[in-house]
């Protein structure tokens, strides 16, 4: 065993998984894991721990898996994470715990995120469910949203004593992981339903087709429905668009709406009752993970499938698996280039995007150099689907139906950092309707700060 080097993990054939939307990556079995589990050098000031937003004791539970106890390694991870199958998933570890490993200071740090993703599987497969409270306190607390923010403030306060209800306004709970991550990358039934099912296993009840601000308010929650708090973990799902020419041509999507029409209504499936247009040509607008989510879902569906994206490679906001991954299945990559009007056939349809190059400048305020047009330059690229994959932002339903309630210029709710409070007593938020669109990651985040908050509050109250 070279310590130096991660176990190597299953993979679908590029080929094959191209044309199906089963899982890519297969996992690690238990002597794989115990094999990798084996490489960490139990750190006595852990530095992983400080690179994960919900503080898992990564020395704990990894050591667990290095004896064999699969059991207690999952306890050890249950106790701050309430989704571990899909943070293993859909986590970006390389940045975040595995980016601090001191293993990787000479060779490949720990594959933290891989061992995390087999310690919740197996502990799926045989029926282990996360510890609950041992009374309850007598508070009820409601949670707006069911996304990896409202499921994890929810699953910390059931295990406080709290008597907990989520409103979902969708038809099934999931938020995010059930509309916006595709299955291939992160499968509803096998992973996010059984995630879903240990929450509620801690008594959380989940109230879905509810719209907070039309079907009840948050003061209607306070004040009529007897909650003693509430935390808001709406999400960012309002898509932006570039405001160039043609942007309202038929064929031209949100990755929002295209990705929820796949992922949540199956339209990948021909007999499903919402098909979506399968285009023969499609340019997705945008860099980042969604980008490739949506980029590698049209490919599946059988399109050629054209990145378009402004800046080069280097500032690519994706993960580099995802990157990896894209490039592997045939996706091709238009750098440094830049859409400015979107053409249509006399009938309204998409039929290409004209687009410019571009080449990089001085740094911008986010530090990332900015990219600068090429005159002259410009150059037609066919299609006859685009989709703008070009971030999200809150939809402003809750804050303008809720007294007291401040927002910024952004329109995402003001809520403090270290508790989530917002300016409205009793209301705490967090996660994207709080930060915009950010990583799963810091979504539990936000959720585990927000429960703390709630938790302080109610015992002062």
């Amino acid at each position: 065993m070279d310590v130096l080097k991660k176990v190597p993990v299953r993979e679908q054939d590029a080929k094959v998984r191209a044309a199906n939307f089963e899982e890519v990556c297969l996992g690690y079995n238990k002597e794989e894991a115990m094999e990798e589990a084996a490489r960490c050098i139990n750190c006595k000031n852990a530095q992983c721990i400080k690179g994960c937003p919900v503080a898992i004791n990564i020395p704990g539970f990894i050591e667990k898996v290095k004896e064999g106890d699969v059991e207690g390694a999952y306890q050890v991870i249950s106790e701050s994470s309430a989704l571990p199958a899909v943070c293993g998933r859909v986590c970006p570890q390389e940045s975040q715990c595995e980016g601090k490993c001191i293993r990787g200071i000479k060779g490949e740090p720990v594959s933290i995120g891989k061992l995390e993703r087999f310690v919740a599987d197996w502990a799926a497969e045989k029926g282990i469910k996360p510890q609950g409270a041992e009374k309850m306190n007598g508070k009820k607390v409601a949670v707006i949203g069911s996304g990896p923010a409202g499921l994890t403030c929810a699953g910390d306060l059931a295990k406080m004593g709290y008597e907990v209800t989520i409103f979902e306004a969708l038809h099934e709970p999931g938020g995010v992981l059930v509309y916006g991550i595709p299955e291939f990358r992160l499968p509803k039934s096998g992973v996010v339903a059984k995630e879903i099912e240990n929450v509620k296993s801690l008594g959380v009840k989940i109230e879905t087709n509810v719209v907070v601000g039309k079907s009840v308010t948050i003061d209607e929650l306070l004040g009529e429905e007897g909650f003693d708090a509430v935390f808001i973990g709406s999400g960012a799902g309002l898509p932006k668009f570039m405001g160039i020419p043609g942007e309202q041509a038929n064929g031209v999507f949100s990755a929002n709406e295209y990705l929820t029409r796949s992922n949540l209504m199956k339209a990948f499936d021909e007999s499903s009752n919402t098909p979506i247009m399968r285009g023969q040509k499609v340019a997705v607008v945008g860099g980042g993970n969604v980008a490739m989510d949506a980029a590698r879902t049209a490919l599946r569906l059988g399109a050629e499938v054209h990145i378009v994206y402004r800046r080069s490679e280097e500032e690519l906001p994706a993960r580099v698996e995802e990157v990896h991954h894209a490039k592997e299945e045939g996706i091709i990559f238009d750098l440094l280039t830049n859409p400015v009007e979107i053409l249509a056939d006399e009938k309204g349809w998409v039929r290409g995007m004209k687009c410019i190059r571009m080449e990089l400048g001085e740094p911008d305020d986010s530090g990332r150099r900015r990219p600068v047009e090429v005159p002259g330059s410009e150059f037609v690229i066919e299609a006859d689907t685009v989709i703008m994959s070009l971030g999200t932002s809150p939809n402003p339903l809750i804050s303008s139906t809720t007294k007291g309630l401040e927002v910024n210029k952004w329109k995402c709710i003001v809520a403090d950092e270290e508790f989530g409070k917002t300016t409205k007593e009793g209301v705490y938020a967090g996660g994207d309707a709080v930060t915009g669109a950010a990583t799963v990651i810091l979504a539990m985040g936000a959720g585990r700060a927000g429960a703390k908050g709630i938790d302080e509050y109610l015992k002062n109250k």
